[in-house]
């Protein structure tokens, strides 16, 4: 019999969010004997406990009603907005096993890991919002972020730079315009911040300062290495495979929905560092990630996933800027890498699978014993 896996995922008017990835997963699905569908809180009915999940069809989705899943998959990517407030407390509910747990904001998650010796040297000084903490920043360091905690793809973002006459701010709104002033002072800069924070605030977001880096490898763009670690089907944690995303000109941020592209990570770095220290700097990565996913599951339970944006220096060092429990996968789409953006899609339902598996050998384990 198939063990059924839904996907939990946010539904709207306009359908569902990133169609491509969930339509794949369905479908690779199918081919491990796996019974996928996509679901939202709205399509579950506690009173019949059965919910309507949908698949894709050749020209759109088709929605059918379907028993109670055997394990979920959490791929709701929530903000603190009014269309997402149901998300929260139904996930709390705790109505299903699922294969990822619940994860904090950027802030709560920086917090977390900056306890750990181990991590703290790869991780730039963040500090929540305050004038106080504004003009400390911007004494050390002569680039300042300025980040919502809730935030992804590169909006509600701004970059503060000290330069000999004041300030340079250079940002994106939430609904992606650009941005470009010239401040004099701090006090001004401080009431300025203050009026973009309550602007781009959503729901009751925070924001927060984090240290800029020095990551114009290329000259007038961000650069930064996106690297995606996640569990196979026997619940060991791989890094699925790592590249270069290079900003837009005169971009703040080096997302890819921002007008960045991708370029594979070992080719970018040799040119620019040569072979050996590439070698390092990619192993230094790796060795990053894989400690700081144990510490996240040590903290928040047990994780699948997480995509992590890794700042390399101009000097060849390296920092863990964030880390993202719902990844995407499109760098991989975009170089042209089919076979590790396919792995990329397959390893969640793997990873399912195997703890379903497990499930099942304990079960026999104890009829044996029985």
């Amino acid at each position: 019999m198939k063990k059924r896996i839904g996907v939990l995922t946010y539904r709207g008017e306009k359908g569902f969010i990133e169609p491509g990835i969930l339509r794949l997963m369905v479908r690779e699905g199918e081919k491990m004997n796996l019974e996928v569908f996509l679901f939202s809180p709205q399509d579950v009915d506690l009173t019949a406990r059965k919910i309507r999940g949908y698949t894709p069809t050749q020209t759109g989705w088709k929605s059918n009603w379907y028993a109670w899943p055997d394990i979920v998959i959490d791929r709701y990517r929530y903000y603190p907005v009014p269309k997402h407030a149901g998300y929260l407390p139904f996930r709390r509910q705790q109505l299903f096993r699922y294969a990822n747990s619940r994860f904090a904001n950027k802030f709560s998650v920086h917090r977390v890991l900056e306890q750990d010796p181990i991590l703290r040297k790869w991780l730039p000084q963040t500090l929540e919002y305050s004038r106080e903490a504004l003009s400390l920043l911007l004494q050390e360091h002569r680039v300042v972020y300025v980040k919502p905690t809730n935030g992804t793809g590169g909006r509600s973002i701004l970059r503060v730079v000290r330069t000999p006459d004041g300030f340079h701010l250079q940002g994106q709104t939430k609904q992606k315009k650009k941005i470009s002033e010239r401040i004099a002072s701090l006090e001004v800069l401080h009431q300025r911040l203050q009026m973009w924070m309550k602007q781009e605030k959503q729901g009751n977001e925070q924001f927060f300062l984090q240290q800029g880096l020095e990551l114009s490898l290329v000259p007038g763009r961000t650069v930064d290495a996106r690297l995606l670690a996640q569990k196979d089907g026997t619940g060991t944690w791989k890094l699925t495979g790592m590249a270069i995303r290079l900003g837009a000109k005169r971009s703040s941020t080096s997302n890819l929905h921002s007008g960045g592209r991708a370029v594979p990570a070992a080719r970018f770095l040799t040119e620019h560092f040569g072979y050996e220290m590439t070698r390092q700097i990619i192993g230094e990565c790796k060795d990053l990630a894989l400690h700081a996913v144990s510490r996240i599951e040590q903290h928040f339970g047990q994780m699948m996933e997480f995509g992590m944006d890794i700042g390399i220096d101009v000097k060849g060092n390296v920092w863990l800027i964030e880390m993202n429990p719902k990844p995407g996968r499109d760098i991989f789409r975009q170089l042209g890498q089919w076979r590790r953006y396919l792995e990329a899609v397959r390893r969640p339902l793997e990873y399912a699978a195997h703890l379903l598996q497990n499930d099942q050998q304990v079960s026999d384990e104890k009829h044996v014993c029985v």
